[in-house]
Formats: C-alpha cells, structure tokens, sequence
C-alpha cells in the first residue's frame, strides 16, 4: 500500500538520502526491527546504545513511509480529551496515556538535542483552540482534569487568546510543552547515529512472515531469513499482517506548506494551533519560516482516490490558514497525502501481544499523535527486552 502521496513534503525538501542496500542473504542479529520509519530508528538508537545487535528492514527506502509525510506536531495532548478518555478508559489508563505521551515529548527533545545532526527541533508551546460558544464549558472541564492529572495546562480567555494571536477564539488551552522538528532528518540521523554500533539496516527488503522456534524467531523475507532473538514490529499502518486481528481503520489526511513567510504577525511565540472543530485545522511553522498546516481528514478507501483529492484539499487549508493568520502574507509551496491508523479509543499500541509469541514486541504509534509515542515506545520494549520494569508497560497493551 502505498502511504503518501507519490512525493511527500520532506523527501521534497531533504531529497531521497542515503539508499540503504537490501539484505543480501541470511543474517543473525539479537533483535530485528521491522520498519525503518522515526519509530524503528529510535527503537535501533535505544536498542544498539544498551549493547543489544539490531538489524532494521523496510520494504522502502529507510524514512520514506508515513515517516515523510508527517507534520510532525510533537505535542502531548492525544486525540480524544483527557475528560473523554476517562469516561470511556478511566481514570487511571487515560491519565497514564496523557503522561506517557508527555514523557514521549520531553525524551523527542533530549535525542533531538543529543544529536550532532541539524534536525530542526524546536521547543514551540502549544494551542488548542474553540471558536464555537457550546464548547468553552468543555475545554474548562478539560483544564481543570489536566490540572488535578498534574499536566501542563493554562485554560486562556478569548480576551487572552487575541493578546497572543489573531486566532478567533472563545477560548482556549495552553501548554508549554511541545516542539516541532523534520522527522525525516531525525531519522537518518539516528539511523547513522547507529552505524557507529553493532547495526545494519537494509532497505527494499520485504518481510513476509515470523516463525518462531525453541531459541530464536525467524523473519522470512524477499531477500533472505534473518534470526533474531526478538522481532519488533515497527511497520505503522502496514503492520496487521503480524497481528491476528485488525486494529485500526485507516484515514487520508492531506497537508500544505507554504513558501516562507517574512513575519508571523499575529502568530505569538510561533506556538503549535489546533482546533476542536471538526474538520479540524492544526498549523505549525519550520526552522526555514514556512507554515505546514493539515486537516480534512477522510475515510481512506485507495491511494488513487486519495491523491486525486490533493488539489481541492489543499484549497480548503489555505482558505482556513489565511482566515487564522490575516495578517501573514503566505503563498502555497506544496501539498501532499498521507494515510493513518485510528483505533477504536485512539489510543497506541505499545508492547506484546496474548495471542503471538512473547519475544516479538509491536511499536505501533497510531493516531495523530504517534512521534511522542514512538519515543516511549522504544524506552518501553527496550526495557522489556532487557528484562527490565517500565513505568508506561502496561499503558497502551493489547487486549485492553
């Protein structure tokens, strides 16, 4: 399946890389990593630093899947509000998940700054907004469970939010905790941060399937079998063919970025903006002063369909930004596709399945808000390979 458009935004601008070989034959490692997105190279960078010989396969070349399309929002706040995944999770599991993904932000930060490569990491606070009376109540109920749940919170007036921004706000939430960086950068950078260690990475190599035996798992592939004693399965949307059963449905999302801009007026601390407005609008700016905006999500049905929406899509984002951002001067550089999974209560899943062998482990970062959770996620199996206790284990499992 293809996960993007032909030429997603970050190829564009950083070019194709280095094109990793494919495997060459049957190799032996201690853990294969299955996807070489930003979630492979950080389950590799943690898995390769603790002593641990990774090899990582994709069927594409290394960062060019969903990883490239990406608008790369590093923010905290999942999907669903902390108030609605209590109603429906609990107390407990849904203020886990909301912490966990504030943990995912701040570790994103540490690599980011850890790493001799420039990735365009920036710290950016962020801005959920309402523009619609009905839902000022809700976002003071949602404020004040982020305050007793201990996250960072500000709830801001509509008074407030005009001292900040241009924003045509009721009301809004503040947090300073977020960021925003090139995903695709980052993941070569860890990617060649891991080749100073026990690490391989092949690309155009195809896993097919696992098969496991008394000391190790076999991964079988187009181009040879690799033994491992663990497998992590990192392939994002396309990784249900490892799974017993369907876990997400799958979405189109479109995304614009504009030309840069020569001020943010209006625009205070270039803050990340999301709306609750369905469809949704959520913009954020780059290390080279261009806006990437996204939204208008839609059930995906094939990526020709997808794709040919593109131009129409891209029209209605433009039309919203410019609503946002009176003020800014921008014109259209590129639009592009992308497809995402969402489960049933938007969460992730993170860890072992019941029904599959316990030494492969699943880093599966759906929903909109997976970078966070692929940070987290390469801490939790990591730990979990080493035999050690993680705090997040048993926050985003299967089964639940």
């Amino acid at each position: 399946m293809d996960l993007t458009s032909p030429h997603a935004f970050w190829l564009i601008r950083n070019g194709v890389g280095e094109v990793r070989p494919p495997l060459g034959g049957n190799r032996r490692c201690d853990v294969l990593v299955i996807g070489a997105g930003l979630t492979g190279a950080l389950l590799a960078d943690a898995l390769t630093a603790r002593g641990q010989s990774v090899i990582v396969i994709d069927r594409r070349h290394p960062g060019h899947g969903s990883t490239s399309a990406s608008t790369a929002l590093l923010q905290y706040e999942l999907d669903a509000q902390l108030v609605d995944l209590i109603d429906t999770l609990g107390r407990k599991r849904a203020v886990a998940a909301y912490r966990a993904c504030l943990d995912g932000v701040r570790a994103l930060e540490r690599t980011a700054r850890g790493l001799s490569a420039e990735i365009g990491f920036r710290r950016r606070p962020s801005l959920y907004y309402t523009s619609r009376s009905r839902e000022v109540i809700d976002l003071r109920k949602e404020a004040v469970e982020r305050a007793r749940a201990r996250l960072p919170c500000e709830l801001l007036t509509r008074k407030e939010v005009a001292e900040l921004a241009d924003i045509p706000a009721r009301a809004a939430l503040w947090s300073n905790v977020g960021g925003e960086m090139d995903p695709w950068r980052m993941t070569q950078a860890l990617l060649d941060r891991c080749a100073t260690r026990d690490f391989a990475a092949y690309g155009r190599t195809h896993a097919s399937r696992i098969t496991t035996h008394k000391t190790h798992l076999e991964v079988h592939t187009d181009r040879g079998r690799i033994r491992a004693r663990n497998v992590v399965v990192a392939a994002g949307y396309e990784a249900e063919r490892f799974l017993p059963e369907r876990v997400a449905t799958l979405q189109s999302t479109y995304a614009i970025v504009t030309e840069p801009v020569s001020k943010f007026e209006g625009w205070g601390q270039r803050c990340l903006v999301w709306e609750s407005s369905r469809p949704y609008l959520y913009a954020r700016t780059t290390s080279d002063n261009r806006i990437i905006a996204g939204g208008e999500d839609e059930s995906f049905r094939n990526p020709a369909l997808r794709d040919s929406l593109v131009e129409a899509k891209a029209a209605k984002l433009m039309k919203k930004l410019r609503r946002l951002f009176p003020r800014i001067e921008m014109e259209l550089a590129y639009a592009w596709a992308g497809t995402f999974g969402e489960t049933k209560d938007t969460l992730p899943y993170v860890g072992t399945h019941p029904g599959r062998d316990n030494r492969i482990y699943y880093a599966l970062g759906y929903g909109a808000n997976g970078m966070p959770v692929s940070a987290v996620a390469a801490e939790i199996v990591t730990a979990g390979i080493l035999g050690e206790r993680h705090r997040h284990r048993n926050t985003f499992p299967f089964g639940r």
